[in-house]
């Protein structure tokens, strides 16, 4: 069983496909070596779903800042001096909001308390995300339907193509609630070793209303919205406490454990990603190299070493045993 490493992204239009996947590739390689762990990755692949929405990818070889297609925040190396601030009082008053959130807003059946608020706050922000949970959508090719099955079909057949694997799973920001959705509705059966959410609005009473309703659809009852059957190791939620879009970081209080004991492990970090000085604590790169995320990837990576320990010495102890079958015991005792 070998590892892999699947990820997806979240909201906006992207880079190229090809593109998007290196700079992971780089920010996951830059924070192993600032950890100073081996810089050896198991196979990564990228699940890009931007194009379902967004005809034109955004073009590095644009260099025109007020071109849609101009690339704002491509990817850059950690600044080798970052300032240290304390935000523990934000902490507490983020905390404190996020209950509040879920009391105002969601009902004891999840469903959803004031939704024209929400639905105007993801029209307004997340607007990938409203396509998503719609039915269908208008392009310039016509109307098309069931543009969520689409983009949850890419990361189900990726899945399912290494469900023989030891597969770490990465979802960054909408991302990691399609990838939530389709563990959970798509493919129960696979299983996933390790869950990394990062800058995640899974916390969001809106997300968990959609979830919950989902269960309804499909099994004509509310079942409670936990942790995802088929992750058998860990889960890991990232969050920067600047990151708007993880505002209510806290998704260990919303997805109980399933039946492996797995359950959300919330992880406060700093997300380093600055360009043209200008931080972004939301971005991908930034995640994908702090040193709470790089421990992980290194700790998955060790896996697929200690299991080809394993079969070394599970193949010398078969060969030991052959030997001794086909020596007579007047052999041995001579």
């Amino acid at each position: 069983m070998a590892n892999v490493i699947i990820g997806i992204h979240g909201l906006g239009n992207k880079p190229p496909a090809d593109l998007l996947e290196q700079w992971w590739i780089r920010a996951m390689k830059e924070g192993l070596k600032n950890g100073n762990y081996k810089r050896y990755m198991p196979p990564f692949n990228l699940v890009y779903w931007s194009d379902i929405i967004h005809p034109q990818p955004l073009d590095p070889a644009i260099k025109d800042r007020e071109n849609e297609l101009f690339i704002e925040e491509p990817y850059t190396e950690a600044p080798e001096v970052f300032p240290v601030e304390d935000y523990s009082i934000r902490k507490k008053v983020v905390d404190y909001l996020g209950r509040q959130m879920n009391r105002i807003f969601l009902n004891e059946d999840l469903s959803l308390n004031y939704s024209f608020i929400s639905d105007a706050i993801i029209n307004r922000y997340f607007r990938d995300l409203e396509v998503y949970y719609s039915d269908c959508m208008m392009t310039a090719a016509g109307k098309e339907c069931n543009i969520g099955a689409l983009i949850r079909e890419r990361l189900a057949l990726k899945l399912r193509a290494h469900q023989n694997d030891n597969i770490m799973l990465i979802g960054h920001s909408m991302g990691s609630i399609i990838a939530f959705d389709v563990l959970t509705f798509l493919v129960p059966d696979i299983k996933i070793n390790t869950f990394i959410t990062i800058g995640s609005p899974l916390g969001l009473p809106v997300v968990i209303s959609k979830i919950a309703a989902e269960h309804r659809k499909k099994a004509g009852l509310l079942q409670a919205v936990r942790t995802p059957p088929g992750i058998t190791g860990k889960w890991y939620n990232f969050s920067d406490i600047l990151d708007k879009v993880a505002f209510n970081y806290r998704i260990s209080e919303q997805f109980p454990e399933n039946e492996h004991g797995v359950r959300p492990v919330d992880l406060l970090v700093t997300n380093k990603y600055v360009f043209n000085g200008e931080r972004n604590p939301h971005k991908s790169f930034g995640y994908l190299r702090t040193p709470e995320f790089s421990q992980v990837l290194n700790e998955f990576i060790e896996i697929e070493k200690i299991s080809h320990g394993k079969r070394i010495l599970h193949r010398m102890k078969e060969s030991f045993r052959n030997i001794r079958s086909r020596i007579s015991p007047d052999e041995v005792s001579g």
